[in-house]
């Protein structure tokens, strides 16, 4: 069994962590803690996992997770990541981080969006952990920075069409839209439910969202030249979610037998993507509390436009579930082990 520990258990992401690994056949969940809730029983603070988790928060102690676990997921603010991150591998641990603090290969472009990196010498080591697109490296990473909510659902949904060169990359836009359990479990105006409930807003529009350069560096691998992306993110009154529609424009004389095929070929092996094709498009209720992405797609013929739609659940596949998927490979498991519930609906 592998022992495993979190650090910073008792936000959201923290929370679906524990759902995932308390019922994870080949794990051992031996500590989580938290800055907040320390000295809390679990089910105290989540009283969803009375009868299932008795563990207790504890202070973040590098000495003490080397002592109680082989793998640390790092469910912390960014910046608070990179702190802890090196301390980690020093005492001999892999670590998949859920910050953004590892997600990047350049410093300068992760410094730009966000602070200072005191970690950077470690950048070139992360994987990305996109499991389509760098799951042989994933199996031999110590250290994997696990993708955004947007960024995941954006990437799978525009990846084999610019694998195929079918689209003209500079004209990709995505149009997302996000649960309001993305904003985290922290108190905020803008998340109260008087401010939410049936209503429907965008925001950081313009190229203002942190998830901007996460897209673009990976689009631009795909592309093989540098992207800009239009990205609009929405916030929707849901707890769990994201829905994106991503537009291109299609490369002069692509029939849609192409892009079908295009989606078929570059997800054959995918355990976790589900394809609806063109005749049924996906729904976040259908993925639901799993680690799927359900992509459709519809090639308009009158503007020679390719419209895709990828659902995913921002907790799961877009945070905790993709995680332990990473876990997984890095520990020689079978990828889709402790992931096989099916979706929840209703």
């Amino acid at each position: 069994m592998l022992r495993v520990a979190i650090a910073g258990a008792s936000g959201y992401t923290g929370f679906e962590l524990i759902r995932l690994l308390s019922t994870h056949p080949r794990v051992v969940l031996s500590t989580v803690t938290s800055r907040t809730s320390e000295g809390q029983r679990l089910d105290e603070v989540y009283p969803a996992f009375r009868g299932h988790c008795h563990l207790t928060f504890h202070g973040t102690d590098p000495d003490r997770l080397a002592e109680d676990a082989e793998l640390v997921f790092t469910a912390l603010p960014h910046r608070a990541a990179m702190g802890l991150v090196p301390e980690l591998l020093q005492r001999g641990l892999k670590v998949v981080d859920l910050s953004a603090d590892f997600r990047f290969r350049d410093a300068a472009l992760y410094e730009m969006w966000y602070q200072e990196h005191t970690a950077p010498h470690l950048l070139s080591e992360a994987v990305y952990g996109l499991p389509e697109l760098y799951r042989d490296a994933i199996r031999t990473a110590r250290l994997v920075g696990n993708p955004g909510c947007y960024p995941t659902s954006i990437i799978l949904a525009v990846a084999p069409l610019l694998a195929q060169d079918l689209i003209v990359p500079e004209t990709i836009l995505a149009d997302s839209k996000s649960a309001v359990s993305g904003a985290g479990r922290g108190l905020s105006l803008t998340t109260h439910f008087c401010e939410v409930n049936d209503g429907l807003k965008a925001y950081k529009i313009g190229g203002e969202h942190r998830h901007t350069p996460e897209i673009e560096q990976e689009l631009s691998r795909l592309a093989g030249r540098p992207l800009n992306v239009t990205f609009t993110p929405h916030l929707v009154p849901m707890s769990r979610g994201i829905l994106s529609t991503v537009y291109a424009e299609l490369k002069a004389g692509t029939p849609p037998e192409s892009v079908d095929a295009a989606f078929a070929s570059f997800y054959r092996n995918a355990r976790f993507v589900r394809l609806c094709g063109s005749k049924a498009l996906p729904s976040t209720l259908q993925v639901r509390g799993s680690n799927y992405c359900d992509l459709g797609w519809k090639v308009d013929i009158r503007t020679g436009r390719v419209i895709v739609v990828s659902a995913i659940d921002n907790l799961t596949r877009g945070a905790s579930g993709q995680a332990v998927c990473n876990m997984n490979l890095m520990a020689g498991f079978e990828e889709d082990e402790g992931l096989r519930e099916a979706p929840w609906q209703p």
